[in-house]
């Protein structure tokens, strides 16, 4: 399975809540540029799934629109995730080519970190708007290969 992790583009620095922060002028266009990148390139993820979070929620939208694809909310990819619960919660998934997860930091940090046997989770920063690709053939510690990690300027 090719599991594709896009931090949510870039939001506002304050909102009543966290979980409302929205995006700003620019993460709206870097989250259009994912997906017309996406497009271009026949990424159309199989499941694509959303933090609840309204900055991660908007992002997953626009890219939606942009690949005919409608996201599906997946509480677990709120801020506090685990690799752990990554695995648990992609297992019954693993019959599907692709998922597209959007999600937070430092989160998908440390998931890709696991899946790709990193022993740090700082050794491989997601910024905001970048599109990683890791193709996991299985879903344990190691198992996985780094296809590509883009980050926004570049898409």
């Amino acid at each position: 399975m090719i599991i594709y992790f896009l931090r949510h583009a870039e939001a506002e620095d304050f909102a009543e809540s966290d979980f409302e922060r929205k995006l700003t002028p620019k993460g709206h266009k870097q989250a259009g540029c994912v997906g017309k990148f996406c497009k271009q390139n026949g990424i159309k993820p199989e499941v694509f799934l959303s933090s609840p979070l309204v900055r991660a929620r908007k992002t997953a939208e626009i890219v939606g629109k942009k690949i005919g694809v409608d996201p599906v909310i997946a509480d677990w990819l709120a801020c506090g995730m685990t690799p752990e619960t990554l695995i648990a919660q992609l297992e019954p998934l693993t019959t599907k080519s692709s998922v597209l997860l959007v999600g937070h930091e430092p989160d998908l940090s440390a998931a890709v970190s696991h899946l790709l046997g990193l022993p740090e989770p700082v050794n491989f920063p997601i910024r905001k708007a970048s599109l990683t690709a890791i193709d996991a053939p299985w879903l344990e510690q190691g198992s996985g290969a780094l296809e590509f990690s883009i980050p926004p300027k570049l898409l």
